[in-house]
């Protein structure tokens, strides 16, 4: 495997970092670059710290991260999904705030929201790191490559975001919290319709 199908590899790892990072910017009023760089941050260094985890265990827990790792962030990102869709329908119904929802207003870019979301769209990596330990593919390089595509993925998708959730005011929250349920289903989909 060469550099160029670790990139690819590190494209398609992180195009559910990238979604939710989009989410994310639905919720952006201010401080774009501060916000942008936590998530882009967050997201890269599970990113690459999976892969990681996943060449280190090698071959002795393969069968079992591959049975579980969908279930996990299936539930996570359901859970955040769900509260935060919860939380959009009760701000619209008492009319909202200044159309910022009310979530978007507290913690959405919390250290300790952001990590539970790192995890949850970085657990397909582990199983990826496995992988690689038995392709005996350098690790160091290709969480690397893994690490800075997601990064700057995630760090204009949380600009992008941002822009696209000005038009949507009240219901960012409510979008987002959709995207998180469906990359969460899309997730559990594909390791499933894989098993058939």
């Amino acid at each position: 495997m060469g550099l160029f199908s670790i990139f690819m590899t590190g494209l398609g790892l992180s195009m559910d970092a990238f979604a939710v990072s989009l989410a994310k910017g639905f919720c952006l009023k201010d401080n774009e670059v501060k916000y942008s760089f936590r998530v882009a941050f967050l997201f890269g260094a599970f990113q690459a710290l999976m892969p990681l985890l996943g060449w280190w265990v090698g071959t002795y827990f393969e069968s079992y991260i591959k049975s579980i790792d969908h279930w996990i962030a299936f539930i996570l990102l359901g859970i955040i999904g769900g509260k935060m869709l919860l939380e959009s329908i009760k701000d619209i119904r008492n009319g909202g705030d200044n159309n910022v929802p009310t979530e978007c207003k507290r913690d959405d870019f919390c250290y300790k929201k952001l990590t539970v979301l790192a995890i949850a769209t970085s657990i397909d990596a582990l199983a990826v790191g496995v992988s690689l330990a038995f392709l005996n593919i350098s690790i160091i390089p290709s969480i690397i490559i893994i690490g800075l595509t997601t990064f700057i993925l995630c760090f204009f998708a949380v600009f992008l975001g941002k822009k696209i959730g000005g038009l949507f005011q009240n219901y960012a929250e409510l979008l987002g919290g959709i995207i998180l349920i469906f990359i969460g289903i899309k997730i559990l989909i594909e390791h499933l319709s894989g098993l058939a």
